[in-house]
């Protein structure tokens, strides 16, 4: 006797069941014979040989009898009686032995009932079967059904009831019972199919109608490509939007994006109202430079060579530069800091960004950040607004043509919050190499990599940029520019450019060797150099008047005419007094167009203590100033009462201009020092530094301005803070040359240095 396990099969006694000789052979582990005895057992849940265990079946099964092997590779066994199953034995080689015992069930069937039954399910699915090719070739199988079960039986591979409910119709002990059972799966299933075939006949005609209108678009289509290459010039704009969408090299989710409103195009139409608006977002997307940029070498000394021949000086910032360009020789990619250059204005910051995409062989482009308020100029416009337009960050990209430009964000510093967003927070993403990769535009609504841009930013101060922001940039100061240094950019760039825009010959226009000089010193007050180019341009455009006047005799420019040619009152930089004077001491102050001599004035008057500061100082020098004469005092005790019997005036000449910083500490303590003890201070000496109620004196701010200031202004010693000792390499060998600088940590050394002895 075999042992076969079956799953999802409605096993009956009278009825056929077909088993795959193959599973046979697997579960019994021998070859089937005719008239051998099976018993077909019920597996609870479709499990493979390995997993059976002894409650792995039903207890009700069907023993049968081999009547057939066909050579189509099947079995046929014929099903005789209902058994239980008492026991199940499963071997370690998998072959199963069984403990059946004969189930009685209860013969309550009416033959003539059970005739008619028949009879009718016959009919039921020989009309079922009229709609299909192969109904007639059933209905001789269809005749030779004997009884309701093998009815079942005979469709049991089609029907779609489940393995418990094919189970529970063999538990069934009445067989009138059992046969209603039986019929009402096979008109269940027969319904089934029915509504089955009609579903699928249906959507089978609406994709016959989908294929017709897909073929007959894809022959437009074509027929519309042939047309193309024969007139080019008249291909559709939708045409011409599908060409440009398949060659543009988007990321997965931007090709879907413009796909999505490319379709949405086709659809409405070009008379609709949004069809402006989907133009242009497509034509802005297909647009863009989506393909990554191969990596170039890039040779060191062409770069430094280019970046020497455009700008003069700024040795840290070409340095910085170099290193970036080796860096990204050694990777073979963008990478490294964002660079953010600070400094006064003039000083080179924005120009040298065209510098550096020459020196890389990368596209240039500039974005304007000052009087930023809308977080949308930076993320741009959702397309749900009117005018919606992309932010100016990929604007700027869609003007470069490349996806990696050198991108100069001109004047952080100057963005502003509003109700409308923060732009300061939309630029974090910018500017995150963590992030940057997948910017969305807001007008795009699809990521683009930012990560191939070379990013730099430019900012006057630090004070207004946002710390978070800070944090992401590395900062390069651009120091100003020495005369020396001056003259030299005015003789190799500024006046050879401004001959050239003028339309005037070298020949045409002679300065004498001090004229530069004088300009630089007597007409401009800046750090940087944009001053001193206003002033060229202006002797240039004096001299073209000249010549179109007709006088064709060359212009020349000396000191003793400059006056003449510019027309402006030569500007009044600070200069040193000759005599000193106690309670007068000479300062260094830094300003947005570098630094400045600051004489800090100090006067005792008849009164009671009051103190009065002049000069529209700050919140942080009026602190000091507080701070000043606690040291003094202390300092001083013996002198102490003369703050109490006096009233105190503290004046910082200029008084139209706002002063602050924390630079002028040592500078007040020194001159109220002098005022005490009547001890004078020369004028020729200067200082800087903060102070502490413990007497040290604190690091500074722009000190390579500060001395430029001194030297200029004609001091001759200065006192700094000994912690900007190390900042005394980024000053200009001509100025340190000039000076006497000492460091100091105190107050104390500052003043015995001067010669203003503190009491012990």
């Amino acid at each position: 006797m075999a042992v076969v396990p079956v799953y999802n099969s409605l096993i009956l006694p009278g009825a056929n069941t077909y088993i795959k000789t193959d599973y046979y052979e697997k579960m019994t582990g021998k070859h089937p014979v005719t008239d051998e005895r099976v018993v077909l057992i019920v597996m609870r849940q479709n499990l493979n040989k390995d997993e059976l265990s002894n409650d792995s079946f039903y207890p009700i099964g069907l023993a049968g009898i081999i009547t057939e092997i066909n050579d189509e590779g099947y079995i046929v066994v014929q099903g005789r009686n209902r058994v239980n199953i008492n026991e199940v034995v499963i071997y370690p080689s998998y072959h199963i032995d069984v403990s059946i015992s004969k189930r009685a069930g209860l013969d309550d069937l009416d033959p003539e009932a059970s005739e008619a039954r028949l009879k009718e399910i016959k009919l039921a699915v020989a009309r079922f079967s009229e709609g299909f090719q192969w109904g007639q070739a059933i209905r001789g199988f269809i005749a030779r059904w004997n009884s309701v079960a093998e009815a079942a039986a005979a469709i049991s591979p089609w029907i779609m009831n489940s393995n418990e409910e094919r189970y529970h119709i063999l538990a069934e002990d009445s067989l009138a019972k059992r046969e209603e059972l039986l019929e009402q799966l096979i008109y269940e299933n027969l319904e089934m199919s029915r509504i089955h075939n009609e579903a699928k006949s249906a959507q089978e005609a609406d994709y016959q109608k989908i294929y017709r209108e897909s073929a007959i678009k894809k022959q437009m289509e074509y027929l519309q490509k042939e047309l193309d290459e024969l007139h080019p010039d008249t291909m559709t704009d939708i045409r011409k939007f599908e060409l440009k969408i398949q060659e543009a090299g988007m990321n997965d989710t931007a090709r879907k994006e413009a796909e999505k409103v490319l379709n949405r195009l086709k659809q409405d139409g070009q008379n609709s109202a949004e069809s402006g608006m989907l133009y242009d977002y497509l034509d802005f997307v297909t647009s863009l430079s989506w393909k990554r940029e191969a990596p170039r070498f890039i040779d060191l000394d062409e770069a430094e060579k280019v970046l020497d021949e455009a700008h003069y000086g700024l040795k840290k910032v070409k340095e910085r530069i170099l290193q970036q360009i080796a860096v990204m020789n050694l990777k073979k990619q963008q990478s490294g800091s964002i660079l953010c250059f600070v400094g006064a204005p003039g000083t080179g910051k924005t120009s040298i960004g065209a510098s550096i995409a020459k020196a890389l062989q990368r596209e240039y482009v500039r974005v304007s950040l000052g009087g930023v308020r809308d977080e949308a100029d930076i993320r741009g416009h959702r397309r749900t607004y009117i005018g919606a337009m992309p932010g100016r960050i990929m604007d700027g990209i869609h003007k470069s043509g490349v996806s990696n430009p050198v991108m100069v964000l001109d004047e952080v510093d100057k963005l502003s919050a509003s109700y409308n967003g923060d732009p300061a927070s939309a630029l974090l993403e910018v500017l995150d190499p963590e992030q940057n990769h997948t910017f969305t535009d807001h007008y795009m609504n699809v990521p683009y990599d930012l990560s191939g841009v070379l990013f730099i930013c430019t900012a006057n101060s630090l004070d207004t940029i946002p710390e978070p922001l800070l944090n992401r940039m590395e900062l390069i100061t651009f120091q100003g520019y020495t005369p020396l240094e001056k003259e030299a950019i005015a003789s190799k760039h500024l006046l050879p450019k401004a001959r050239v825009a003028m339309g005037i010959e070298e020949k045409d226009l002679i300065l004498t060797d001090e004229v530069l000089p004088l300009i630089i010193s007597d007409y401009t007050r800046e750090s940087g150099v944009r001053g001193l180019k206003k002033r060229i341009d202006t002797l240039c455009r004096k001299a073209a008047v000249t010549f179109v006047r007709g006088n064709h005799e060359p212009v020349t420019v000396t000191a003793e005419n400059l006056r003449d040619f510019l027309e402006d009152r030569p500007v009044k930089h600070g200069q040193v007094k000759d005599s000193a004077k106690p309670g007068n001491v000479t300062g260094l102050a830094w300003t947005a167009v570098g630094g400045e001599i600051l004489t800090i004035e100090t006067l005792f008057t008849a009164g009671k203590g009051n103190l009065t500061i002049t000069g529209r100082l700050g919140d942080v020098m009026t602190e000091s100033a507080k701070i000043a004469i606690s040291l003094v005092k202390d300092c001083f005790p013996e002198l102490a009462e003369k703050f109490a019997q006096n009233d105190l005036h503290i004046h910082v000449p200029d008084g139209a201009t706002p002063k602050d910083g924390p630079s002028a500490g040592i500078t007040l303590t020194t001159a109220l020092s002098s005022l005490v003890t009547g001890i004078p201070v020369s004028p020729h000496i200067a200082m800087t530094g903060e102070v502490s109620l413990q007497g040290t004196v604190e690091a500074i701010g722009g000190l390579p301005e500060k001395l430029m200031a001194a030297e200029r202004s004609g001091v001759t010693k200065v006192f700094i803070p000994k912690d900007n000792e190390e900042d005394l390499r980024d000053v200009a060998e001509e100025v340190r040359d000039k000076l006497t600088v000492i460091p100091v940590g105190t107050v104390s050394e500052v003043l015995s240095a001067l010669g203003i002895k503190a009491s012990e």
